[in-house]
């Protein structure tokens, strides 16, 4: 079985950090995927050597993959596009809709008008997601399936593992706050400004690692922030640090018995609360759908009150400060991430899932476990 993803944007994110996953998977039993995407935003780093990628706006060599490719199903990611390019492709195969962007708004034109095409059905990673398309679209069904995390990669790792030369470098003495993700409005870069300003003025054994942003659009209001408020000292920023290393960051966080912090407005899911917790990292965030859905409160994190700078920083401190609760914590997470988003669980029901409307007949396709 062959499978083309239709995504507008290469980047570094949880939507291809999840395919990365799901490709890898779905090769051991047949199904080959492959990706096509517009606009690379640096992400191309993370489909590495997993499966084949197009890169091009142009239209007409678009509709030339779609047609010359005979794939047996074709899944669309937010990409209103794409069913113009579809209908002149003349492609009659199944299509699946993925919908991922968690702003009514911005969600709607992905899903407004689809021409001829007819998509057999709309997945989403949270029940949230699902409550969102519920309200845009009518008929189709919509079945929800958790992104997944691969825990063979994504581990506690131990002392001789972890690559220490690289950056970040764990400096001594330090709990690690970690916050990974692009620097923009959804994930809320103003907040963590705040957290940190009001950490600072408290202690001196806290430093916060900043993940990302290396070509988010809010870039440069950060950096002047950052250093307008003379935080260069107490956050730490690293624009970029290759998907393949993040083990070994969440593996300095743990080692210092900090956690990972999410100052997000809004997400469909949060793959990096996900990746955080299957290395036995803490989470602190908001208690808002879907994080709610993933952050047990009190048991592989804590959530705090909407955005509120007082109380996240009052969570923080009640992990980094309680030994055995950091360990009680890290233990659950890793735990609740196998047996709820092991990659090897949620992409079977992606896999069968995908089955049901694919080429029943295709030789190729690896039918049991």
């Amino acid at each position: 079985m062959k499978v083309l993803i239709i995504w507008r944007l290469l980047t570094v994110g949880g939507v291809n950090a999840g395919w990365r996953n799901r490709s890898i998977y779905f090769k051991k039993f047949g199904i080959d995927t492959e990706f096509l995407y517009t606009t690379d935003h640096g992400g191309l780093h993370i489909m590495e050597d997993v499966a084949p990628v197009y890169l091009t706006k142009d239209e007409n060599e678009i509709i030339d993959i779609i047609k010359n490719n005979a794939y047996d199903a074709i899944i669309v990611v937010d990409t209103g596009s794409a069913y113009k390019w579809l209908q002149k492709a003349k492609y009659k195969g199944p299509v699946i809709v993925e919908a991922r962007t968690p702003e009514l708004i911005k969600l709607q034109p992905h899903l407004k008008k689809f021409r001829s095409i007819e998509p057999v059905s709309i997945i989403v990673p949270s029940n949230y997601q699902k409550r969102l398309v519920s309200i845009l679209t009518d008929n189709i069904p919509i079945k929800v399936i958790y992104n997944g995390v691969d825990t063979s990669f994504f581990h506690p790792l131990a002392g001789d593992e972890i690559a220490i030369e690289n950056n970040p470098i764990l400096p001594n003495n330090k709990k690690i706050v970690c916050c990974i993700g692009r620097v923009d409005k959804r994930k809320n870069w103003p907040m963590l400004i705040e957290i940190a300003k009001l950490i600072k003025s408290e202690r001196s054994d806290i430093e916060i690692w900043l993940i990302g942003g290396a070509q988010s659009v809010q870039r440069e209001d950060f950096a002047l922030a950052w250093k307008e408020e003379g935080l260069t000292d107490i956050i730490k920023w690293f624009p970029v640090i290759p998907y393949q290393q993040m083990p070994h960051v969440y593996a300095k966080v743990l080692q210092s018995g900090g956690c990972t912090i999410a100052t997000t407005k809004v997400e469909s899911f949060g793959n990096t609360f996900i990746e955080s917790m299957a290395c036995g990292v803490p989470v602190v965030a908001s208690n808002i759908m879907p994080i709610s859905e993933i952050v047990l409160q009190g048991e592989t994190g804590m959530l705090f009150r909407g955005h509120d700078v007082q109380d996240a920083v009052k969570k923080i401190y009640s992990i980094v400060d309680n030994k055995k609760f950091h360990e009680k914590l890290s233990q659950n997470a890793i735990n609740h991430v196998e047996n709820n988003f092991a990659i090897h669980k949620v992409a079977d029901i992606y896999r069968e899932y995908l089955l049901k409307f694919g080429k029943s007949n295709n030789s190729d396709v690896i039918q049991n476990d």
